[in-house]
């Protein structure tokens, strides 16, 4: 039936296997995780024991290390950008080229300082911030953010026509950021930073509203 995901089954010896019941099973064990649960506690749900979540952990990891995000503009390798960010699994990805930008200024200004906002916000709940942009803007948000900006001058503000970014540079400064151990910061607010799928969700919802064919 369309929409409809087909079951896949696998026979070994005497059992069938359901392939999306394991899945279902698996990304209930990684949500639980994510949220804030022991691997104790994950596995006791899912009725497994706290090795097998391990295993799974273990065989999907990706990398370790402080969340990350990167934000660029006006940026004349975008997709290049965006690509050296997809290998090293950046949580948060927002590049912008001068038209993207200028598509989006043209829309409602309350709209565009909402946004404004809820993106500084979100930065806030990062652990390291890699800004592309003019030395002016860099070093207010810098003001902004406080020390977990690492600047990338892009130019002279303002800058109204797109910068190519060295990508090898941009991949080793992630390299380096990656490996860098997570650092617990002093609590800047009473309210408590959003962590693991919520600020994930957070970052994904705010580069959606920044795409220029949703401007107000």
């Amino acid at each position: 039936m369309r929409g409809r995901r087909a079951l896949r089954f696998y026979r070994i010896g005497e059992k069938v296997i359901s392939r999306d019941k394991l899945i279902d099973a698996i990304d209930a064990v990684l949500a639980d995780r994510e949220a804030g649960a022991t691997q104790e506690e994950a596995a006791r749900a899912a009725g497994v024991t706290r090795s097998v979540v391990s295993f799974i952990e273990t065989l999907g990891e990706v990398r370790r290390g402080p969340r990350v995000a990167v934000v660029g503009f006006p940026v004349a390798n975008g997709d290049e950008v965006r690509a050296v960010a997809d290998r090293h699994a950046v949580d948060f990805v927002l590049i912008l080229s001068q038209s993207e930008r200028e598509s989006i200024e043209s829309g409602s200004p309350v709209n565009v300082f909402n946004r404004l906002l809820e993106t500084l916000a979100t930065l806030r709940d990062f652990d390291t911030v890699v800004l592309m942009a003019s030395d002016w803007r860099i070093a207010t948000i810098e003001r902004i953010l406080g020390s977990e900006v690492v600047g990338i001058p892009l130019g002279t503000t303002p800058l109204r026509e797109d910068v190519k970014v060295d990508v090898v540079e941009l991949d080793r400064l992630l390299s380096g950021i990656m490996s860098e151990p997570i650092t617990p910061r002093a609590p800047q607010r009473a309210k408590p930073r959003r962590v693991g799928g919520a600020l994930r969700d957070a970052a994904s919802e705010i580069a959606g509203r920044w795409s220029p064919s949703k401007r107000s």
